[in-house]
């Protein structure tokens, strides 16, 4: 970034996987950078990163943390996936009432630049999407499949809505853009990889499902980061604000199917890559009835659902996007990574040892079997109300 050195950035999120990637690479840019969060980040961070603690959902919290910045990448969010989603209240607090906190402090205190992470689910709801480009619509809002979704999409119109708005006590105005990244993956990350990762070593991962030829997207972290900054750069004046109040879609731009994408690591840790293919239209089956179990146990027994009903559509429903807006725009060029790092990371901190399937892993297939006995069952039982 041209302007790093002389620039104040607050990231909210800051001490997540990303966040601090973010931080570190703005700091050996010569930045100032500020980290507000919940909790202190898990790594050391150099003396001059600040630490602000506190809560996104707290305007005063926020509106202190904000004071004397430039630059704000807004990165906090809740209920991406696993049991996380299932908690909408907390979702809904996280998603639209703090990103609401955060444009108020920007205009309040006169910070003129924001970008915001966001994510391709606001537009994608289990359709098929082929090679999708900027010009499409946002999926209208009924029709998301979780909670998560349907925030981050309200946050997003929020935040492109706000681009333009007068600074008080300024003639300057708000600029703002969104980036929409893919699923995130690099060694150290900590929401996704470890549970894979789980499922491996407990033998829960025995099966793939849907289509082999159905494609799907990451993005290595350092190619978010650098995403990141080059949108705040786009805002700058030196470049006529060329992304402000747009949209971008970031990956690897590499479409791949979801398990061969994982099959690097399964092989790499010294399991066997799963033979058995199941329908898609099974596991969401199995997802739902987990949801419904959840429901009625959650508020006694908070467990990890092994899938939810929208991680079946990311995973086995075809959806990749165009990176042409994102690399003439901003001059996004992402760099080709593969697994090997995430494998090594893994295997230093001891896992990788070969073992049978656990008793809950065949416990979980039987399940899924059963499942799908009871859906063959109920298919030939009348509709309610038919005629």
């Amino acid at each position: 970034m041209e302007n790093a050195r002389t620039d104040t950035f607050l990231i909210t999120g800051g001490c997540g996987y990303f966040g601090y990637r973010l931080a570190y690479s703005l700091h050996k840019k010569g930045a100032k950078v500020i980290l507000f969060d919940t909790v202190p980040p898990i790594q050391e961070a150099p003396e001059d990163i600040v630490f602000v603690q506190g809560d996104i959902r707290d305007y005063v919290q926020v509106e202190r943390a904000i004071t004397g910045v430039d630059c704000v990448f807004h990165i906090a969010s809740y209920g991406m996936s696993g049991r996380e989603q299932l908690n909408h209240e907390l979702i809904e607090a996280v998603n639209v009432q703090g990103t609401q906190n955060v444009l108020k402090a920007c205009v309040e205190h006169g910070v003129s630049r924001l970008v915001y992470t966001s994510t391709f689910n606001v537009v994608f709801g289990g359709q098929v999407i082929e090679n999708g480009d900027e010009n499409l619509p946002y999926l209208p809002l009924h029709l998301h499949p979780d909670h998560y979704s349907r925030t981050k999409s309200l946050a997003e119109m929020a935040v492109l809505k706000a681009n333009g708005t007068a600074l008080k006590d300024s003639s300057r105005v708000l600029r703002t853009c969104a980036l929409r990244p893919a699923g995130i993956y690099g060694p150290g990350e900590q929401r996704h990889l470890p549970r894979i990762v789980g499922y491996i070593e407990k033998g829960i991962f025995r099966f793939v499902y849907g289509e082999p030829s159905s494609l799907v997207e990451f993005v290595h972290v350092d190619n978010l980061v650098s995403a990141h900054e080059l949108a705040a750069e786009a805002l700058t004046v030196e470049k006529q604000h060329r992304s402000a109040g747009q949209a971008y879609f970031i990956s690897d731009g590499r479409p791949v199917n979801n398990f061969e994408f994982f099959r690097p690591l399964v092989e790499g840790l010294g399991y066997p890559f799963p033979k058995l293919r199941l329908p898609i239209s099974l596991i969401y089956f199995f997802a739902f009835l987990t949801e419904m179990i959840h429901h009625l146990i959650g508020p006694f027994y908070n467990f990890q659902p092994l899938l939810t009903r929208t991680e079946v559509y990311k995973t086995g429903v075809t959806h990749y996007f165009s990176m042409a807006k994102a690399k003439a725009e901003l001059g996004y060029e992402p760099h080709e990574h593969n697994l090997d790092e995430v494998v090594q990371w893994f295997r230093c901190r001891g896992h990788g040892k070969k073992s049978g399937s656990s008793f809950l892993g065949r416990l979980l297939l039987d399940i899924l079997f059963v499942a799908a006995f009871v859906a063959v069952v109920l298919s030939f039982l009348p509709v309610v109300g038919s005629r």
